[in-house]
This record gives structure tokens, sequence and C-alpha cells, in this order.
């Protein structure tokens, strides 16, 4: 019908079009809009003008109409538009959804990290014997057991045995901690070595992980901020609409009633913000395509226009600016020994280990078969390897069996670990372990400097580990030994002196912050809670990325207001020549038509 000029189409052709039209748009405002329908209802029952209103308005007239001008075969018909219109705002909505139920399955993933069966020891210290029993009717006191490798089921303190717990996964801690008797345990986090007896003190929502799960919800549910600030603007804006099309149909009933209801639906329909409701997304959709083939996946809506407002960047230590596993930087060698024998050896000893110590020690090497292998809990291993006793730990450990003299190694640098070898003989070499900086990290600090960005350094680690971390990349800014909670009030006390951050971290126990912090980017291989309570991914942890992302993201927003402003330049003209009857309906189509396609040209330059 838009292809045929005047006279080309037959009167009952037209009117079959127009049938034919009706009745296929007819799902679409019975079925696919009855979410409309009924929110706005209830805003106009809580006395409240919220966006649905308008949609539900223009909807209903414009069908209305439609459907009059079919039956009548007088007027003009808006069925195609109107059902664009709701396709375009049901896809919007699904969107959203899409990312609330993320969040929600973040909550609920985290929620389950603490096993769902434990081994209670019913009758300790009478008897060892163990009964499998739900985690959830444990209570303070109870004593359970704990093997090797296993997730501990609640927080408490050890009664009995000696182990290393991995609680990286709650507080960031790149190493496994030393427990013996009397030492607190978390729920959630995994023994490393040894068997432990461990006294239940905190179960239920009393437990860290709980903790955890109530940050991560209070900073989720405390982000739309910028969503509520922008309902409020927009009920004034619908307002402003009603009242307009109110005053237009009232002015032609007294001007000429017969087109009174045609110009009050011209009105609707011209100030159906086509173009307005493209000026955003489409930018976004650009420059989120270009920023994915770059290895930047932005995976919510908000993320590109606040990245353009960053002041601050905080980032993890451990897995973000470093790389979150430990590996052997040097081999200090003693008494003439050779470098690729003392790597087969240690990786003897440590066979079957899976403690981090181990597997950089590990890596690359095929071990040899080991004898009488020991582990002695936070001091190394003993074992006998081609017939040659053998012991690797620490320095002290070793001085009181080795029958040389102790070695004389210079201390090392904060965060580093060193890891000797000695026969009952002699020393035979130092592995000096740290868990290295990403070849990027130094580059990608001064980039955000460069943008005028303060950077800040949050971490769980120990405080000379970050304090190294810090010297090397002169970050100012830095806090050590941080809580999830401490994180998030760090974060939030900028926010408070009108500060816009942007905060990188990978694991759980950086998802409170990453969800409250204004916009956060998650690295890749982070923990599942992680990535789904963070803004975005940094595909391949490229950190090389982060200060072209928060280029494109101002270019983003240089874009946006450019649309915006083309658009409501569109609507200032088109609404006064709509009210006063001198736009027909097709002009009006090619107009709508003409200012979308500018909006969406503009905003296609930021995928070049």
């Amino acid at each position: 019908m838009y292809l045929a000029r005047d006279g080309d189409m037959a009167a009952d052709t037209e009117t079959l079009i127009r049938w034919a039209s009706l009745l296929l748009t007819l799902p679409a405002v019975v079925y696919s809009s009855a979410h409309f329908f009924r929110n706005a209802w209830r805003d106009l029952h809580l006395r409240r003008a919220g966006m649905d209103v308008p949609v539900a308005l223009g909807i209903g007239v414009a069908f209305s109409a439609s459907v009059w001008a079919t039956v009548s075969g007088s007027g003009q018909v808006y069925f195609d538009s109107l059902t664009m219109f709701v396709f375009l705002l049901l896809g919007g909505r699904y969107l959203e959804l899409r990312v609330r139920q993320r969040a929600a399955d973040a909550l609920d993933r985290l929620g389950r990290i603490v096993p769902a069966v434990a081994d209670r020891v019913a009758d300790w210290p009478q008897q060892r014997d163990t009964e499998a029993v739900p985690v959830a009717s444990l209570v303070p006191g109870d004593v359970v057991s704990v093997a090797p490798g296993a997730v501990l089921p609640a927080d408490g303190v050890v009664v009995e045995g000696e182990s290393a717990a991995d609680e990286s996964v709650l507080t960031g801690e790149s190493l496994p901690v030393t427990k013996r008797v009397g030492a607190t345990v978390t729920g959630g986090s995994i023994n490393v070595e040894s068997p432990l007896l461990v006294r239940v003190t905190q179960v239920g929502q009393d437990t860290v992980v709980s903790a955890i799960v109530r940050l991560l919800d209070r900073a989720l549910s405390d982000k739309p901020q910028v969503a509520a600030d922008a309902d409020r603007l927009a009920g004034r804006f619908v307002a402003g609409i009603l009242v307009l099309s109110a005053l237009t149909v009232g002015a032609w009933m007294l001007i000429d009633p017969s087109r009174a209801l045609w110009i009050g639906v011209s009105v609707l329909v011209v100030t159906c913000p086509c173009a307005l409701a493209l000026a955003t997304p489409a930018a976004l959709t650009a420059a989120t395509t270009r920023l994915a083939r770059q290895g930047v996946l932005i995976t919510r809506g908000h993320a590109l226009e606040t990245l353009a407002r960053v002041t601050d960047v905080v980032f993890d230590k451990t897995g973000t600016l470093t790389r979150g596993q430990l590996n052997v930087e040097q081999v200090l060698l003693h008494a003439d020994a050779d470098e690729t024998e003392c790597r087969a050896l240690a990786a003897a000893l440590e066979q079957g280990s899976r403690h981090p110590l181990a597997l950089a020690l590990l890596a690359g090497q095929v071990p040899a078969s080991v004898v009488a292998s020991r582990h002695h809990v936070g001091s190394g291993v003993e074992g006998k390897v081609k017939g040659r006793e053998l012991r690797l730990g620490a320095a002290d450990w070793l001085a009181n069996w080795c029958a040389a003299s102790p070695i004389d190694v210079p201390p090392g640098a904060p965060g580093e670990v060193r890891v000797h070898l000695a026969s009952r003989e002699q020393w035979l070499a130092t592995f000096v372990l740290a868990d290295s900086l990403r070849p990027d990290a130094a580059a990608a600090v001064a980039a955000m400097r460069a943008l005028g960005c303060e950077v800040h350094l949050l971490s769980g680690d120990q405080v000379g580990s970050v304090e190294s971390v810090a010297a090397v990349l002169e970050i100012k800014n830095r806090l050590a030994r941080a809580t999830p909670a401490s994180k998030l009030d760090y974060v939030q006390q900028l926010q408070r002196n009108g500060r816009v951050v942007l905060m990188l971290g990978d694991g759980v126990n950086d998802a409170p912050v990453l969800a409250g912090a204004d916009v956060s980017l998650a690295m890749a291989g982070a923990s599942d809670v992680a990535s789904a309570s963070a803004d975005g991914l940094l595909l391949g942890s490229q950190l090389g990325r982060l200060a072209e992302t928060l280029q494109r993201a101002r270019m983003t927003r240089r874009i946006i207001r450019q649309n915006l402003g083309w658009a409501m330049v569109y609507n200032a003209a088109a609404v006064p020549l709509a009210a006063l009857g001198l736009v027909s309906p097709w002009l009006a189509g090619v107009g709508m038509a003409a200012s979308s396609l500018v909006v969406v040209g503009n905003a296609l330059r930021l995928g070049r």
C-alpha cells in the first residue's frame, strides 16, 4: 500500500489488505500487548503516569481508529507501525528480564557453594564413626569430619588434625592457609591436605557465605538508581504527551469535529518516539558489537553510558592484575647442583598433591617415582627418590635435618614464596615462586591515568604481596586483607564522594563489589557469580582493552547526545505541525522513517 500511488490500487484490493492487516495485528494487540494494558491500568489505579500509559493508550487508540477506518472504509490505518512498535518494546523488555534472571541464578549458585551433605561425628571424642546428614540439620556444637579435597560444610573451629584450607573462593587469598587445632575455618572453603575434625560454630544465615549472598543481593537491588531517576522523568514526559493530545482533540472538536479523532491519533503517533527510542539502543548496539570484536563483552545496557563517566578504576589483585596462579620465577642452585635435575626431584616429591605450590613445581615436569612420601602440614614434604632421602619445604624445617650448614639466601620480595630442596648431606636448590603480573597490567594502569581516572587496588591477599604489586604499578590507593564487605564499603565511600567507580575482579569474593560499583567488568575465567554480577566481561583477560573500552564508551555518549538532539529537533518540528493538521499520515510516516534512518546511520559510525 505504501508503494501504490493514488489511483493505482483498486478500492476492493485496498479493503482486502486492510482486513488482512487487522486480522494479523489482532494477536499482537490482544495477546502480546496485554502486559502494557495491565501495567497501564495499574499505574492509573495508583494515580501515576508510567511509561506504559502512553504506550497502552497509543496502541489502543491507534488500533481502534484503524479498525474504524477499516470498517467504515475511510481514514488511515496504522496496523503495521503498531505491530512493529509492540515487537521492539517486547524485545527490550525480554533482554531486561534476561539480566534479572542471571542475577538471580548467580545468587542461587553462590548459595550452593556449601555442600548439601556433611559427615557428622555423632559422639566425639569418644568415637570417630561418622554419619552422613544434611548440612541444613547441623547445629552449633556439632563435630564434622572433612576429608582432603572436600568443601567445609559450615563455619567452625578445628578440634583435631592439621591441614591447609583454600579460601580463595571467599577471600581472594591466593595461597592455602594452614589450619591447626583452634583455627577458625569458613564454610565453602576447601580442605587441601589432610583430614580435619571441625566443631560447627555458625550455620545457615549466620555463615560467611550467607553474608556474601546478602551483600550481593543488597548491591544488586541498589543498582537501579539510574532507572528510578529515568522513571520519574518519564512520568513528566508521559503527562505532557497526554495533555498535549487531549488539548489537540479538544481544540479540533471546536474547529472541525470530523477531523478531531484523526488529528489526535496523528499527534499520538508522531510523538511515538521512534527516533528517540532508537537514539540510545542503536548507538549502544553498534558500540557493543564493535567492543565484542575487540574482546570486551558488554552484558548490561547501562554499562557503556556509565563507562563514559568513570572517574575511578578499582582493580582486584589476584586473577585480575596478576595471573592468579603461582609460577616458578627463579631457581637458585647450591653445591653445584643441576637445575633440570632439581626441578625433576621437586616434581617427584610433589606428585599427587593439589596444593598450588605443588602444581607450580609440577608444571611441565614428568615426575619420577617416590618412595615413603609424607606431607608435613605447614612445613613441606619428604620422600626417597632414586635412593636419595630428600626434603622440600621451609628453610627452618630443613635446617634441623640436613647435615650441611644452613644456606644464606637473601630475603625475597613481598609476595614471593621460597621453597628449598635438600638431601641429608647438602642443600640443593631454592625455588622462587610468585603470582606474576599480567604482561599488560602496567600499561593498562598507565592508560587509566592518562584518561584522567584515579586507580585503586583492593585485595584479600597479605599486606606484603599487595604492597609489592602496588609499588611496581605505582598505585597509591590500596587496601590489603580486604573482605567482601570492606571492598564494598570502600567503593561505596567513593560513590558517596561523588565518584563514578569501575570495578574489575574475578572471584566470588568480588561479586558484591562488582554488583555495587557503578559499572563493573569481570575477567575471562571468572567465577560464575562474578560474571553474573558484572556488567561486562574481558574476553581473554586482556587488560590492554580497558582503555579502548573507555574511549569507545565516551564516543558512544557523544553519538547518543547527537541522536537525542536530532530526535528532539524532529519532534519539536513535527508535533506542532501534526497538531495543526498540516501533516498527513503518509508524510508523517516518511518523516519518522527518515529521522530513524538518520539516527541509525549516525550510530553505525561507532562500528567503524
